[in-house]
């Protein structure tokens, strides 16, 4: 039997600062779908292991973790990664309807 878990869009910000700091200290952000907070976890895997996908460096197997609000399981996938200003602006031009109805519930 295998569980869904409801989806939403990750992002892993690396800048300038970043490139001196452990990998494994980055922080993947996310908005929860059920309550709307959001919401942040460790990044799990290696800058190495994103793939250049539809104009980004993407996690495209996610993970799945919990909220530390609500409780609630969900699935943080794809996981873009973000490194400057211009890509944080066409990552929201092009997430947009994912991320107006993340950031909608979060104002509710």
């Amino acid at each position: 039997m295998e569980r869904r878990y409801p989806e939403v869009v990750g992002v892993r910000r690396t800048g300038w600062a970043a490139l001196d700091r452990d990998p494994q200290e980055d922080r993947v952000e996310y908005v929860c779908p059920h309550c709307g907070t959001r919401g942040q976890k460790n990044a799990r895997r290696e800058r190495t292991q994103y793939h250049f996908t539809d104009g980004f460096l993407q996690d495209l197997q996610g993970d799945v973790t919990n909220c530390r609000s609500c409780s609630q399981s969900l699935r943080v996938v794809p996981i873009v990664m973000l490194h400057d200003q211009d890509e944080t602006r066409r990552f929201e031009a092009v997430f947009s309807d994912d991320l107006a109805g993340d950031l909608h519930k979060s104002a509710a």
